[in-house]
């Protein structure tokens, strides 16, 4: 790409941050946000004016439809509720969102050394996912074994069923996960080389933008400014804080595609193949009720297991999923029963 594109759709990216950071204010009730997003747009303007004059011109900037439906969602549900969207748009500052002003989700830095400590991953998200994954194959092979089994198919029928809805199910999870998780992935290293280039060229409006957010997350603005004309000093440091910070992202947890997909194959698989550990123990006739009450009891402790993340029963929990699996599996199970009836 010629220099002058590359210019050119950077000045594009700033105008675009600028105008829906404009967007985000209007949409914002808490004064003192509203203010920082307005302060924000106005870093973006100057930005991308820095930018025309590398360009010789200033180019009329006219909104694509992606932004403009994000304004108007922004208007719509508010900011904070869609924070994601948001952020890959390159809008800075969407961080204050993850807690009040004044009172952050965790105690402000009063040193270089300690900006952007405070964003560590959980690693609850994997687990999460996992949990998901199990839950997914024990749903959808038992449906699929109830389905098979209700149209009257012998034990092997079921069984090579079963299998062949293990294997397409978690090749297709695994093929799903890796091209989220690399689109999400590009997306994010994109936004950050992105950042790494307007701390080179910028690094005082940077360090004012960060300010800015400290500021209206309850930090002196005066002493925000000390500390992050000090941090953009060390250019790592001032990257890393700046991600997290300005575009609420975590440079050293972006996630592994193929370790996504390995993970999401595996843990489909887990719980696919339990409906049908009774036909491959050769359990015959009674195959179908060993295989509902071992995926009943898996649901159960599955959603179980998802209390812990909601913070509810985790009596409840496995009884909900329990019953919304017996539905599933029923429905099925009839359905096939219909298809036998048909064909007799």
């Amino acid at each position: 790409m010629p220099k002058s594109d590359e210019t050119l759709g950077r000045w594009h990216s700033e105008k675009t941050a600028a105008y829906l950071s404009a967007a985000v204010a209007e949409a914002e009730p808490d004064p003192q946000k509203a203010v920082l997003f307005r302060q924000m747009a106005d870093a973006a303007d100057r930005q991308a004016a820095l930018l025309a004059s590398d360009l010789g011109r200033t180019p009329v900037f006219h909104p694509a439809l992606r932004a403009r439906i994000v304004a108007r969602l922004t208007k719509a549900l508010g900011p904070k509720a869609i924070r994601p969207i948001l952020s890959a748009s390159k809008v800075r500052g969407i961080s204050v969102y993850s807690g009040r002003v004044h009172q952050p989700v965790h105690a402000m830095p009063t040193r270089v050394e300690d900006v952007g400590r405070s964003h560590r991953s959980m690693g609850g998200g994997t687990l999460r996912a996992a949990v998901f994954g199990v839950n997914d194959g024990v749903i959808s092979n038992t449906c699929l074994v109830m389905g098979v089994s209700g149209a009257a198919a012998e034990a092997n029928v079921i069984l090579i069923s079963g299998v062949a809805g293990l294997l397409a199910g978690a090749f297709s999870m695994a093929a799903g996960e890796y091209i989220s998780m690399l689109s999400q992935r590009e997306m994010l290293e994109s936004q950050i080389g992105q950042e790494r280039s307007e701390l080179e060229r910028y690094p005082a409006e940077e360090a004012e933008e960060l300010a800015l957010i400290y500021a209206a997350r309850g930090i002196p603005l005066e002493e925000a400014r000390t500390m992050t004309r000090r941090l953009v000093k060390n250019p790592e440091q001032a990257l890393n804080t700046l991600a997290r910070e300005e575009l609420g992202l975590n440079p050293e947890d972006l996630g592994s595609p193929i370790g996504a997909a390995v993970w999401s194959f595996l843990a489909f698989s887990v719980g696919a193949i339990l409906p049908l550990l009774p036909f491959l123990l050769g359990f015959g006739a009674h195959g179908v009720r060993i295989a509902a009450v071992l995926a009943g009891l898996a649901l159960f402790i599955v959603g179980a297991a998802l209390s812990l993340f909601s913070g509810q029963s985790a009596l409840k929990g496995g009884l909900r999923m329990l019953l919304i699996g017996a539905i599933a599996a029923a429905a099925t199970y009839f359905i096939g029963a219909l298809f036998n009836v048909s064909t007799a």
